[in-house]
């Protein structure tokens, strides 16, 4: 990212540092799915941030909600005080969980709800009297969180490298890519051999060493909205049952409406054992994240002395009185609904797009978590060279006209380059018509920049 346009050359140096020295505009307001920088100039949301502001910028619902909390109570800490926001938006998140997950641990983030399921998968094994479990086999590629818990679980090297030594690396199976499998099964049969993998893998490792595997039924970034094929995903509750092995299920990024449906698991009415959920979650309005467990996990570990572990701000009254209000959004506006019926939409616009831009290999998603990936052959899906750098080039052309997108390397962080697209679970006919406008002129221009194929 470092070559990436900077912002301004006027602009005085930051104290701020993140993972680059990139600089962008300084931002001024925003309302529904669009931002205005301080110069004036509009952007079309059509990430959602880092698809996270889901009922979109600026809900004077949400809003409103929350500055009547802060006239109440914003902190109170959860070994002094119970709070009324955090009871009713855990009953209520409960209600949308699939039969027996009925409790609740709220968190800040992904990272934290990720490294909660761990923490409570593990201290769940040792209070019953399974205390040889403990590795939780992954997927590759796959991302899971940024701290080293969750980063022995993540599979993308470019993350994960600069740190296998200060972590306990954990077992890899191969993530569900049969869209670029060249061979001569169907794709359910595909699905059904990707799901064996992780049979296999607990079978090396020693199944009585096993304690979960941890998989995001929607692929985020890391694999660009993977979508396995409907057959896998029954199948690894099947080998998970025999073998004891807990389910864990990442809706970090398609929980929360996004992809059309409440989780991304309720496609295949999955029953994962533990779930994490957050960036939708709280929208954008105040951070927010959870643990979603069954009381057959967590009673047994608070009879042995009690969950060993926390966060300062968990179940924060002013967070949670924001999770409950941008529920209420969701809700009364039926952005699930939205989101599948404008998902189908763009994702047929984005169809379209690759049949004029042959260097796009795949169009894949569920509702509004959607991406597409440049190959340089569509026969053999050989992956761009990665000094083409399309990745970033992409962003930074779309970002230039308006349009804020989110890119990242499809093969463990690597090579294959994509982009994904997905805008809040607002976004109207009309935007969707915006968006699809600026990505045409982005892609004419990319392929212009990287001598890229263009069908006229």
């Amino acid at each position: 990212m470092d070559n990436a346009k900077p912002a301004s050359s006027d602009r005085a140096p930051s104290h701020l540092f993140y993972q680059s020295r990139l600089r962008r505009p300084l931002v001024d307001r925003a309302e529904g799915i669009y931002l205005w920088d301080q110069n004036g100039k509009r952007y079309i949301d059509g990430s959602s941030g880092a698809m996270v502001v889901n009922i979109g910028h600026g809900n004077r619902h949400v809003i409103d909600t929350m500055k009547k909390q802060m006239d109440k109570v914003t902190f109170a800490y959860r070994l002094h005080f119970e709070n009324e926001p955090a009871e009713d938006l855990a009953g209520r998140i409960a209600g949308y969980m699939p039969e027996g997950m009925d409790k609740v641990f709220f968190v800040s983030g992904g990272s934290e709800a990720v490294e909660s399921c761990l923490k409570l998968a593990r201290q769940y094994a040792v209070a019953t009297g399974q205390a040889q479990r403990w590795k939780v086999i992954s997927r590759f590629p796959s991302y899971h969180g940024g701290t080293l818990g969750a980063l022995a679980v993540t599979g993308y090297a470019a993350l994960t490298d600069p740190f296998t030594a200060m972590m306990k690396e954990m077992p890899k199976i191969p993530a569900p890519t049969a869209y670029l499998d060249r061979d001569n099964f169907s794709i359910e049969e595909r699905g059904l051999r990707y799901a064996d993998k992780l049979e296999e893998a607990i079978l090396a490792e020693g199944p009585e060493s096993v304690l979960a595997f941890i998989m995001e039924p929607v692929g985020g970034a890391s694999t660009g909205a993977l979508v396995a094929p409907d057959s896998y995903y029954g199948r690894i509750r099947e080998i998970c049952d025999r073998h004891g092995v807990l389910l864990i299920h990442d809706e970090v990024m398609s929980g929360v409406g996004r992809t059309g449906k409440f989780l991304g698991g309720d496609h295949w009415n999955c029953r994962p054992d533990l779930i994490a959920l957050s960036k939708g979650f709280g929208s954008g309005y105040s951070p927010l994240g959870a643990m979603v467990a069954p009381s057959r996990m967590v009673q047994p570990v608070l009879d042995a002395g009690g969950f060993q572990h926390g966060y300062t701000y968990a179940g924060n009254p002013l967070a949670c009185a924001a999770g409950g209000a941008v529920l209420d959004e969701i809700e009364r506006l039926d952005l699930m609904g939205n989101a599948a019926a404008m998902g189908d939409l763009l994702k047929g616009e984005l169809v379209m797009l690759s049949k004029r831009f042959p260097f796009i290999g795949d169009v894949r998603g569920k509702g509004l978590l959607l991406a597409a990936e440049f190959v340089e052959n569509t026969v053999t899906m050989q992956p761009l060279a990665k000094e083409k750098n399309a990745f970033q080039r992409v962003i930074d052309i779309a970002y230039d006209k308006g349009l804020i997108i989110y890119s990242r390397r499809t093969r463990g962080g690597v090579e294959g380059d994509h982009f994904l697209v997905c805008p809040p679970m607002i976004v109207t006919r009309e935007q969707i018509g915006e968006i699809v406008a600026i990505l045409d002129d982005t892609l004419q221009d990319l392929a212009s920049e990287l001598n890229l194929p263009v069908n006229r």
